[in-house]
């Protein structure tokens, strides 16, 4: 038999077979390798010749965007704020709302505060819950009328303590998303400032 014709045999056969993946199995058939056989390279093998260090500056993401201080970036230091509150969860907020009356804003409402606060409020806050706070303001409510966000100054929201509005930024409530993984720890109490002064009040 030809070198031909035992090449148009295998063919046949790699397209007869029920073989998970026939090309492949006809491509090593013809060739005599196979990509799902060959030698991986594992570049943890040798740490000191191939591992390399993080750019300097880097933020490492186990840092857990954490400033150390109200007005401070986070240039990936080890240590971060040491006043975040522990873990909870909406559930938490339903069921013990004085978990978080009892938070203490940890940031005085200054003009340094309230600026922050405000550029976040409207980078993050305004889409739903308006410029003015009113809920119905918000630009989502033009294109999805039924998702009115809850009014920041009615008369619910004025009797929230300081770090339920925290908890709520953290963690979401309702049809509101959680915000913790992208506004840090300071950052909410500078929206939490920022609200209490559209709200007429510069605290709680």
């Amino acid at each position: 038999m030809s070198r031909w014709t035992k090449r148009a045999c295998v063919i046949l056969l790699a397209l007869g077979t029920g073989a998970c993946v026939p090309l492949d199995d006809f491509m090593a058939a013809v060739f005599g390798r196979s990509m799902r056989d060959q030698r991986s390279f594992d570049p943890y093998e040798n740490a000191q010749q191939n591992a390399m260090l993080p750019p300097e500056g880097a933020v490492p993401f186990a840092s857990g965007n954490m400033a150390a201080g109200p007005f401070d970036v986070n240039l990936g230091q080890a240590e971060g704020a040491t006043d975040v509150p522990a873990p909870f969860t909406q559930l938490d907020m339903v069921n013990d709302p004085a978990l978080l009356d009892g938070l203490v804003n940890p940031v005085p409402a200054g003009a340094e505060s309230l600026a922050r606060g405000e550029e976040l409020y409207i980078r993050t806050c305004t889409v739903c819950h308006g410029p003015d706070g009113a809920g119905s303001t918000g630009n989502i409510f033009e294109v999805h009328p039924a998702m009115v966000a809850y009014p920041l100054r009615g008369e619910r929201a004025l009797a929230y303590s300081d770090g339920y509005i925290y908890g709520m930024i953290r963690v979401g409530r309702g049809l509101m998303p959680p915000y913790g993984h992208q506004i840090g720890h300071y950052d909410r109490w500078h929206i939490v400032n920022y609200v209490r002064q559209l709200q007429g009040g510069a605290g709680n």
